[in-house]
């Protein structure tokens, strides 16, 4: 996934590891789709007066919120429940790497990065599920969700570096892409989490 930038490949054994109990999985994925329209609505309200970006930004919200419905429906033709939404440690520690201070637009650029990261990351495990998988029709439902998280990842990033300059940007990702590896090696592999 060199495209992605990201600098350590999911272990391939977490795909077998999220087969063995699919509900713990899709439930994850729901709330995850569920957490990313919330964010891009929670960027629209802090800064309404980047009226591109609102505009940019309101089509995501619809279309995370199709997907998780999607995952809901994907449950319910499975006749599995949705379980109860679950600490999220990677997002959790992605967040405690944001600067917290400093100008608006610079807040800005670092919330965008945060969901350019969690997209890129998504996409990835989504690829890997799309031909990994033992179920042709999880096959197809993921690459779906594959080609969609790819097309956020680079919405979010084209957005940081208009608000934050592209070689300044380019720099904090590459800080956000090693931080990122040492979180992943940080946390045990687990099946019930799509990050």
């Amino acid at each position: 996934m060199s495209m992605l930038g990201l600098k350590l490949p999911t272990d391939p054994r977490w795909v077998n590891l999220a087969e063995m109990d699919l509900a713990e999985i899709l439930t994850d994925h729901a709330y995850c789709e569920q957490k990313a329209a919330t964010f891009c609505i929670s960027i629209i309200q802090q800064y309404p007066e980047h009226i591109e970006m609102v505009h940019e930004l309101a089509p995501i919200v619809t279309e995370e919120w199709g997907h998780f419905r999607m995952v809901l429906k994907e449950l319910q033709k499975r006749n599995l429940k949705l379980g109860m939404q679950r600490k999220d440690e990677y997002v959790n520690e992605l967040m405690k790497f944001q600067r917290k201070g400093g100008a608006r637009d610079a807040r800005l650029v670092e919330k965008l990065l945060v969901c350019a990261l969690i997209e890129a990351r998504s996409c990835e495990r989504f690829r890997l599920l799309s031909l990994e998988i033992n179920d042709d029709d999880l096959k197809e439902f993921y690459h779906k969700f594959m080609v969609a998280e790819a097309g956020h990842y680079r919405l979010f990033i084209d957005l940081a570096r208009k608000f934050g300059g592209t070689e300044a940007v380019n720099k904090r990702w590459q800080e956000y892409l090693d931080k990122e590896k040492e979180i992943l090696h940080s946390l045990e592999l687990r099946g019930d989490r799509m990050h």
